[in-house]
């Protein structure tokens, strides 16, 4: 069987592709995968490091406003819907699963000319233009979040990383502190605005790490933009360890007490399904998809939510350093979250996909 998972341009369409890909070949190890991409995104690198074949389409990208990106668009989606058949006519998937993003929709198209199923994951709970227009030509469409409003929609969850989707937090602490060159014992705060970073996080915490030092808190922070982090340092203080871009993700969730994030599908799925309590600051522009991704989680308990320009050094101080001093408020927000989302969504996605090429 032939399977052509189209996604990708950031983390929260490439990362799902990927654990996707894994339990296809985990529970058939015949199934064959290709993976459609542009030559802007994440999956230029990511794909072919973890062994799948890459197929690259010009990026379409959906203007929000009329203007003359908008005029093109038309003579753009049929360039790229025909690079995706000419795709398609080489590959032969019996399958197409789109995950949102400027790839799926031209992917959607071509499978639907050539009459191939085609199986829609959405990542957000609010869903994109791609998915709500794939949605409408198939009947197997999943989400990750439950009342995300599709066609035929069924709730399964977000494919996350064996990484993340396996790891014991509390049997891992000790080692993932020690790769980090953190203290064994002193309360953490993992603080990350995603891969490019977040200025409003980045500000605000590092101008809070002398109030940080003084709870005796210490701080494991993935800045992005390392320049926008100046923590002030305290002679013989906590440390206040500064990196630009965290690869062992599980590691840092396991070292930490509590996370400042904002609240991508993947953060949050990933976040909740290791009992990890969290502090979210959705992306202040957008459809306000972010706010909706943690709304489970912060209405259980596992989480609190602030926007994006309330988030101060103040704030940090009065809220954030207490919170993260406090092991049994921490543990009851780590119940709170552990049992919302479920860890096997790859293998529930696979299974959907094997079954819509069967039919």
């Amino acid at each position: 069987m032939r399977v052509l998972l189209a996604g990708g341009g950031t983390a929260g369409h490439t990362s799902p592709l990927l654990a996707t890909a894994q339990a296809l070949t985990e529970i058939d190890a015949s199934v064959e995968i290709t993976c459609l991409g542009t030559p802007r995104g994440l999956e230029v690198t990511l794909v072919p490091q973890a062994g799948y074949d890459l197929e690259l389409v010009p990026p379409v990208p959906l203007p929000r406003s009329v203007g003359p990106d908008l005029l093109k668009l038309p003579v753009r989606l049929r360039r790229t819907v025909k690079a995706t058949s000419d795709v398609m006519r080489r590959v032969r998937p019996d399958v197409v699963v789109g995950f949102g993003g400027y790839v799926s929709v031209p992917a959607y198209l071509a499978a639907r000319r050539r009459g191939i199923p085609i199986v829609v994951h959405e990542g957000n709970a609010l869903p994109g233009v791609a998915n709500k227009l794939g949605a409408r030509l198939t009947e197997h469409v999943a989400t990750s979040f439950p009342g995300t409003e599709l066609p035929h929609a069924q709730h399964l969850g977000l494919p996350i990383r064996r990484a993340i989707s396996g790891l014991d937090r509390a049997a891992t602490r000790t080692e993932a502190r020690a790769f980090f060159g953190l203290d064994p014992e002193l309360p953490t705060l993992l603080v990350t605005g995603g891969s490019q970073g977040a200025r409003r996080i980045n500000h605000a915490v590092s101008a809070a790490a002398g109030a940080l030092a003084e709870a005796g808190v210490q701080v494991l922070h993935a800045a992005g933009r390392p320049e926008e982090v100046q923590p002030e340092r305290v002679a013989g203080g906590p440390p206040y360890v500064v990196e630009p871009f965290i690869d062992r993700m599980d590691l840092a969730l396991a070292a930490a007490d509590l996370i400042v994030c904002r609240s991508g599908a993947n953060t949050v799925v990933e976040v909740a399904s290791v009992g990890l309590p969290a502090v979210f600051v959705p992306l202040p522009h957008g459809n306000g998809e972010q706010a909706l991704n943690a709304s489970a989680v912060v209405q259980a308990g596992g989480a609190l939510l602030i926007d994006d320009d309330a988030l101060t050094a103040a704030w940090i101080t009065d809220v954030v350093a207490p919170l993260v001093s406090d092991p049994e408020r921490l543990a009851a927000m780590s119940a709170a979250a552990s049992d919302l989302v479920p860890r096997d969504a790859d293998v529930r996605l696979a299974h959907l996909v094997l079954q819509a090429a069967d039919r």
